[in-house]
């Protein structure tokens, strides 16, 4: 069959490893892209096959449909690091532009599954299709000679995991539901800028983060964990909480600011992860500065109750 005979990779000429790709956006790699990373390993094992996870950039909506392109959850690094911790062997991604979208479904499976990948199965999840005006099907994937192994999907709260989802309940400031849909908190990643260290002067200081583009929760305050990246692993955590909004008290405009519990140093020009764990309250205007301080203690004293009583996960950061 098709599957047997390529066995070299056209670019190198080298022999290509046999896998098992598991193709997707993967965006988020919520509960739903690890059971199928989780399948598809399984799978692998018995094999001896390795696993390869095949994401997309940019977000193929951004090409096909740029009014309805979603703002994504991960970036494509944060999301490679995600899917070789679920498991995978490789990240390959995909430059999406109008020429890979025109691909008819058999010259997608012939060259990006088997000549490009090596592909013995593929792992997918229900209602899978592929290829230009998403023609392909399953069965066109085992005309190639390839397994298909489709997974259910999986259901949290009575409702099916997707990354619109988790979008859904970040818009409405439930990074709770985040979380659970997840398995971790939702995260943004920065660079620790100046700010206008008006923090410092109340007791509160903070670290202002210019994130990388991925979706922001709903403006708020929010308790938070949070990690230096960096080459060397920092396994420094740090509790605290977030601000997301305008800082109406002072009219000082749109930011991000973190307060860690007990921090005392230097984070500016630093790379720092930040998970949002729960929701506190909302941003609000105070009369002085004196009633924003009695409120940063009380919100103190909030996350701190509600970092204790997480079942927290922290390895993913």
């Amino acid at each position: 069959g098709l599957v047997g005979r390529l066995a070299l990779n056209e670019v190198t000429g080298s022999p290509v490893t046999p896998s098992v790709v598991v193709p997707g956006n993967h965006d988020g790699v919520h509960l739903g892209h690890r059971a199928l990373v989780a399948r598809a390993r399984a799978f692998a094992d018995e094999r001896g096959l390795r696993v390869v996870a095949l994401t997309f950039d940019p977000h193929p909506l951004a090409v096909l449909r740029p009014e309805r392109a979603p703002t994504p959850l991960t970036t494509i690094a944060r999301r490679t690091e995600l899917l070789l911790a679920a498991g995978v062997d490789r990240v390959e991604v995909a430059h999406f532009d109008a020429a890979y979208a025109r691909q008819t479904p058999s010259e997608w499976g012939t060259e990006r599954l088997v000549r490009q990948l090596g592909a013995r199965a593929i792992v997918i999840g229900p209602d899978y299709r592929f290829g230009a005006g998403r023609a392909g099907t399953p069965e066109l994937l085992r005309s190639l000679g390839l397994e298909v192994v489709e997974v259910a999907p999986v259901s949290e709260g009575g409702e099916r995991v997707s990354s619109t989802r988790v979008r859904e309940a970040l818009v409405a400031g439930d990074v709770r539901l985040a979380r659970a849909l997840l398995d971790r908190p939702h995260e943004l990643e920065g660079t620790v800028v100046e700010g206008q260290r008006r923090g410092r002067t109340i007791g509160f200081p903070t670290a202002n983060l210019d994130p990388d583009p991925v979706l922001l929760p709903k403006d708020g305050v929010y308790a938070v964990v949070g990690r230096v990246v960096a080459r060397a692993r920092d396994e420094r955590l740090f509790l605290g909480m977030a601000n997301l909004g305008t800082r109406p008290t002072f009219a000082a405009g749109r930011s991000i600011e973190a307060h860690f519990f007990g921090f005392e140093g230097d984070l500016y020009g630093r790379r720092l992860r930040l998970g949002f764990v729960d929701r506190l309250r909302d941003e609000q205007k105070f009369v002085s500065a004196a009633a924003l301080t009695l409120q940063l203690g009380a919100d103190r004293v909030a996350a701190l109750e509600r970092l204790a009583s997480t079942d927290a996960r922290w390895s993913w950061l």
